[in-house]
């Protein structure tokens, strides 16, 4: 029996935000020695992380170069020669190298499902331009992947973890590092996500106007002003962004994915519990399978209609 052309199309976008591929951004507050020995905040990182396809992880702080090996132990287990393997399921890394000015430095990593996904290109953003010299903390750390899986066949991504006396500055800049990537990789799809400290003290209303990140248009920001990406109850800030530049990408965002994720919730963990893992929630949003909307086109669109919207 036909289904209802509205019934059916609420089955084929309830599909659709199923396959589709979740992107993710977190601060795991001083990522070291120290918290990978906490068990239980381990495990809960783990959790966060697999749910996600793919996953920006900041503030790693690890001069032995363990954190990634452990957690890649930990994700794929024995899974590499089992039937797990043919499932999407294993996880590779891209790292960075130490970031930061003085002795402090940290990290950004990039883990996601070698299945999915895979690395094009990556580039450390060259912070020299002229009257601007070392504006960023940690300069990004450019990843260009490619996913046969999505509807939007590649995109980069462009992570910042600012200092939160210089975040107006910083995330200003990215508007030159958009601009830069565009013109060395020919690139079209353009992530900017991470703990950009956008909100609150760090940015006041009145800054936004000196942010082209915010000022241009073609820029779409995914996690609003009033979203609150803080675990402690005595802040209720949208530090941690997700923002979009390329018309594709900006079209494919599976509708009402883009969202915080409050594992304290999620997991039923007291509030100590949850600091333990991190002061910050996740960020996230979805991308629109390509089979799904294969399936779409045929099933919704049997004659001429305007392109369906995300």
């Amino acid at each position: 029996m036909p289904q209802p052309p509205t019934l059916l199309l609420l089955l084929l976008l309830s599909t659709g935000s199923a396959l589709a591929l979740r992107l993710c951004s977190f601060n795991v507050r001083s990522f070291g020695e120290a918290k990978k020995e906490n068990k239980n905040a381990m495990d809960v990182i783990v959790k966060v992380i697999k749910r996600c396809d793919i996953i920006l992880l900041m503030e790693i702080k690890d001069s032995n170069n363990i954190i990634c090996p452990m957690l890649m132990d930990r994700l794929n287990g024995n899974s590499r020669n089992s039937r797990n393997s043919r499932k999407g399921t294993m996880y590779n890394y891209v790292i960075s190298s130490r970031l930061g000015r003085n002795t402090y430095k940290e990290q950004y990593a990039f883990l996601y499902k070698e299945k999915l996904l895979s690395v094009k290109k990556r580039y450390l953003y060259h912070d020299y331009q002229a009257g601007d010299t070392d504006v960023f903390s940690r300069e990004p750390f450019v990843v260009w992947f490619q996913s046969p899986y999505t509807v939007v066949k590649d995109f980069v991504i462009v992570p910042l973890h600012t200092t939160p006396e210089t975040s107006v500055k910083e995330i200003d800049e990215l508007a030159d590092v958009y601009t830069d990537m565009k013109h060395r990789w020919k690139a079209e799809n353009f992530i900017f996500m991470g703990d950009f400290n956008a909100g609150c003290s760090y940015v006041p209303k009145k800054a936004w106007k000196n942010i082209r990140l915010r000022t241009d248009p073609g820029f779409v920001w995914l996690i609003g002003d009033q979203e609150d990406t803080t675990v402690k109850e005595s802040t209720n800030c949208a530090y941690d962004r997700i923002v979009l530049r390329g018309q594709e990408i900006i079209s494919f965002v599976v509708h009402r994915s883009n969202r915080t994720f409050d594992f304290q919730k999620a997991y039923g963990l007291t509030k100590e519990e949850a600091l333990d893992v991190s002061d910050h929630f996740p960020v996230e949003f979805k991308l629109q399978s390509s089979r799904v909307f294969a399936t779409n086109k045929k099933s919704i669109s049997p004659r001429k209609k305007k392109t369906r919207r995300s």
